[in-house]
């Protein structure tokens, strides 16, 4: 299945979103749309470190643990974890207890304090062109692109870790820097 698929509720959607409930709230309520901020900004990019090489849904029925265990993914309180959070995260069963994946959140935090003009700025600069055509079906939408390319290297360059163009440009899909949802869906 690519093309628009209708829900339980009649409505179309993207295919991926009608795989499950947790999918379908996610779709309709928060992938695609604007996040702005420095801490959700922050949160987006750990949890799609996280989930590399994972399925989302993986990610998404664990986020509230991954809430608790990361401080509301406030930077200033993740960036002051020591090495006893690092062990304390190892054992927590509602996160993905993957050390690197750990420490990179850890990393990634102190890479947030130290940038001058703020995560925000940083990551919105390379938001896609508003009047790109819509994507059809899932086919027609690119895993990388130019801009997420781009803002992997500016995030690597600026310290950040597990920021790759493929995990750039998922993140840059989730925070509606481009608008993946295909012609026709109800949430486009």
């Amino acid at each position: 299945m690519t093309a628009l698929q209708p829900g339980p509720d009649g409505l179309l959607r993207c295919p991926w979103g009608n795989a499950s409930d947790d999918y379908r709230e996610y779709h309709d309520t928060e992938w695609g749309r604007p996040v702005h901020g420095e801490d959700p900004l922050f949160e987006r990019i750990c949890l799609e470190a996280f989930q590399s090489g994972l399925s989302w849904i993986t990610i998404l029925r664990r986020r509230e643990g991954f809430r608790a265990a990361f401080a509301g993914f406030r930077i200033d309180e993740v960036a002051a974890f020591g090495p006893a959070d690092t062990e304390r995260l190892l054992q927590d069963a509602g996160i993905i207890r993957n050390r690197l994946k750990i420490e990179a959140a850890i990393a990634n935090a102190h890479a947030a304090q130290a940038l001058d003009g703020g995560l925000d700025a940083l990551v919105w600069q390379f938001a896609g062109d508003p009047t790109r055509p819509a994507p059809k079906t899932l086919a027609d939408v690119p895993a990388v692109t130019a801009e997420s390319t781009a803002l992997a290297k500016e995030l690597k360059r600026n310290g950040f870790r597990f920021v790759g163009p493929t995990t750039a440009y998922a993140l840059m899909q989730a925070c509606g820097l481009v608008n993946d949802h295909l012609a026709g869906c109800h949430a486009r």
